[in-house]
Protein backbone atom coordinates (compact mmCIF):
# COMPACT_ATOMS: atom_id res chain seq x y z
CA UNK A 1 0.00 0.00 0.00
CA UNK A 2 1.35 3.16 -1.23
CA UNK A 3 1.64 5.61 1.90
CA UNK A 4 1.11 9.66 1.47
CA UNK A 5 2.89 11.90 3.48
CA UNK A 6 3.82 15.87 3.49
CA UNK A 7 6.72 17.94 3.21
CA UNK A 8 7.38 18.76 6.81
CA UNK A 9 6.60 14.92 7.77
CA UNK A 10 9.27 13.63 4.82
CA UNK A 11 11.64 16.36 6.14
CA UNK A 12 11.44 15.27 10.03
CA UNK A 13 10.95 11.50 9.08
CA UNK A 14 13.34 11.23 6.17
CA UNK A 15 15.30 8.50 7.66
CA UNK A 16 12.92 5.94 8.80
CA UNK A 17 11.10 6.56 5.65
CA UNK A 18 13.54 5.49 3.13
CA UNK A 19 14.24 2.31 5.67
CA UNK A 20 10.33 1.98 5.15
CA UNK A 21 11.35 2.43 1.05
CA UNK A 22 14.34 0.03 1.03
CA UNK A 23 11.65 -2.48 2.26
CA UNK A 24 9.84 -2.50 -0.48
CA UNK A 25 7.07 -0.06 0.69
CA UNK A 26 6.36 3.00 -1.91
CA UNK A 27 6.23 6.38 -0.35
CA UNK A 28 4.36 10.07 -1.99
CA UNK A 29 5.55 12.83 -0.47
CA UNK A 30 2.91 15.84 -0.86
CA UNK A 31 2.69 19.82 -1.08
CA UNK A 32 -0.58 20.85 0.50
CA UNK A 33 -2.21 17.30 -0.55
CA UNK A 34 -0.86 17.68 -4.23
CA UNK A 35 1.25 14.55 -4.77
CA UNK A 36 5.11 15.81 -5.99
CA UNK A 37 7.30 12.93 -5.83
CA UNK A 38 7.59 9.19 -5.06
CA UNK A 39 10.19 7.58 -2.66
CA UNK A 40 10.91 3.52 -4.27
CA UNK A 41 13.36 1.05 -3.47
CA UNK A 42 16.39 1.17 -5.78
CA UNK A 43 16.71 -1.90 -7.81
CA UNK A 44 19.92 -2.73 -9.79
CA UNK A 45 19.45 -2.75 -13.12
CA UNK A 46 19.71 -6.20 -14.87
CA UNK A 47 22.74 -6.56 -16.92
CA UNK A 48 23.01 -6.35 -20.49
CA UNK A 49 21.65 -9.27 -22.46
CA UNK A 50 24.54 -11.55 -24.46
CA UNK A 51 23.49 -12.72 -28.01
CA UNK A 52 23.11 -16.24 -28.47
CA UNK A 53 23.27 -17.63 -25.40
CA UNK A 54 20.58 -19.94 -26.61
CA UNK A 55 22.25 -20.80 -29.57
CA UNK A 56 21.23 -24.38 -30.35
CA UNK A 57 18.38 -24.57 -27.85
CA UNK A 58 15.81 -23.47 -30.42
CA UNK A 59 14.96 -25.72 -33.46
CA UNK A 60 12.93 -24.32 -36.07
CA UNK A 61 11.25 -27.14 -38.45
CA UNK A 62 12.02 -27.62 -42.12
CA UNK A 63 8.12 -26.51 -42.61
CA UNK A 64 8.36 -23.04 -40.77
CA UNK A 65 7.35 -21.21 -43.54
CA UNK A 66 5.29 -23.61 -45.46
CA UNK A 67 1.55 -22.36 -46.14
CA UNK A 68 -0.82 -22.89 -43.17
CA UNK A 69 -3.78 -25.55 -43.23
CA UNK A 70 -6.78 -23.90 -44.53
CA UNK A 71 -8.65 -25.21 -40.95
CA UNK A 72 -5.86 -22.21 -39.09
CA UNK A 73 -5.74 -19.55 -42.40
CA UNK A 74 -9.71 -19.19 -41.43
CA UNK A 75 -9.07 -18.55 -37.52
CA UNK A 76 -6.58 -15.41 -39.20
CA UNK A 77 -9.43 -14.38 -41.79
CA UNK A 78 -12.43 -13.28 -39.74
Amino acid sequence: MTKVVNVHEAKTHFSKLLARAEAGEEIVIAKAGKPLARLVPYRERPTKRVPGTAKSLIVVGEDFDDPLPESIQRLFER
